[in-house]
């Protein structure tokens, strides 16, 4: 039964309009809405609310909910909605009319928007974990081929002289820049929604930061209006954070991608990660690499389409902001499983060093050239003039 439910039965055809896919989404919430619930128990419980046998029935249920849905048996039907009401019901069913307590000083909005930041923090950590394993393997990589000498580009074309020290360390730099974007977004959602109800607050006194400091956050956002603004932005920051990190594996992958071609040959995939071709013998593709390149545009397409929802919306709730939920959790998966395969890869990628070494031809020497005429006084656009002549 609905949260919502009054005395008319809602169009079937609505239902699943409106309910959509958030009642399948929703099974990776259940969790981190016990574990709300079970903190706003205590509170009811210190607000005089509820009595300690209450809480202690209560909270020693919602463990047993969240023992059924790790063991994969606590379901979510389409007439339930979302958790929220899954849980809910589940209570009542059990506890009677000390499970229609639960809901008291608080909304499905704030109740909602509790247990997805919970999951968003968690999220996060998961992915500044998985950079931190990259940069190890991307440091392996680079202690075991730096010294290899690999031709620069600029437009596409040689210019001057790199290495795989070179080109590995530009990917470090980056990705510790991507753990400070990752963290300022952490310390930005790191903050409780709970007990502002739909927007305006509950008209009886409760105790935010109690809460708060029984789920980890960091602090109360305060003003109600600005929990139900902050929907939308918050999760566009979140997938702007993950979309910088993808932005690196999308060019990770056009560079392996084209250096790996039999025409250059500095990288060598391992055949283990290629793919065929169910018409040509003797394709080897680098599927994974294409993928991987692609899904960055993947990931920055859902930031634009969280932004698109959110924008254009009076102050306060707005349903249109369920849809930004598939969106934000998808950009979670995948960012987490390209980090991964990007791991996989920089353990296994090799460097053929005599192709590099035959990649560094005359003219990818020229600039060094000119400035060695520097060094001996002539003007650099005398010497520039000079060196350009042979070629």
């Amino acid at each position: 039964m609905t949260l919502w439910k009054k005395n008319y039965e809602l169009d079937k055809s609505i239902e699943k309009f409106t309910v959509g896919e958030d009642y399948i989404l929703d099974k990776r919430l259940v969790k981190y809405d016990c574990i709300a619930s079970i903190a706003h128990v205590g509170m009811l419980g210190k607000a005089g609310i509820l009595n300690t046998s209450e809480v202690k029935r209560l909270r020693a249920e919602l463990n047993k909910i969240m023992a059924l849905d790790k063991a994969g048996k606590f379901g979510i039907e389409q007439s339930d909605e979302d958790c929220h009401t899954a849980i809910e019901s589940h209570l009542t069913a059990k506890l009677g009319k000390l499970g229609m307590k639960v809901h008291t000083a608080r909304s499905r909005n704030d109740q909602s928007l509790t247990a997805l930041r919970l999951y968003y923090k968690e999220e996060l950590k998961e992915t500044e974990n998985l950079v931190l394993e990259l940069i190890e393997s991307l440091e392996a990589f680079k202690k075991k081929y730096g010294k290899t000498v690999l031709p620069g580009y600029t437009h596409t074309r040689k210019a001057m002289p790199s290495s795989i020290a070179l080109w590995s360390g530009a990917f470090l730099d980056s990705m510790d820049n991507n753990l400070e974007i990752l963290g300022s977004v952490l310390k930005l959602i790191d903050q409780s929604p709970l007990g502002s109800g739909a927007g305006y607050g509950v008209p009886i006194k409760i105790d935010r930061k109690f809460t708060a400091k029984e789920l980890g956050f960091a602090k109360v956002q305060g003003n109600p209006i600005y929990v139900q603004n902050s929907r939308g932005k918050f999760e566009a920051a979140i997938v702007g954070a993950l979309s910088q990190v993808m932005l690196d594996l999308n060019k990770i992958a056009c560079d392996l991608i084209l250096f790996s071609m039999p025409e250059f040959g500095y990288f060598i995939l391992p055949r283990k990660f290629l793919t065929g071709s169910s018409m040509m013998p003797h394709k080897n593709n680098p599927d994974l690499l294409e993928i991987l390149r692609g899904s960055y545009h993947v990931v920055n397409s859902y930031e634009f389409m969280i932004k698109g929802i959110a924008a254009n919306l009076i102050s306060g709730y707005n349903r249109d902001i369920q849809l930004t939920k598939g969106a934000i959790m998808k950009s979670f998966d995948i960012s987490r499983e390209s980090l991964g395969v990007a791991i996989m890869l920089f353990d296994n990628l090799s460097v053929d060093k005599d192709a590099c070494m035959r990649g560094m031809s005359k003219e990818i020497f020229a600039t060094g050239e000119a400035y060695r005429l520097v060094e001996k006084g002539v003007p650099f656009r005398e010497a520039y003039k000079r060196i350009s002549k042979g070629y």
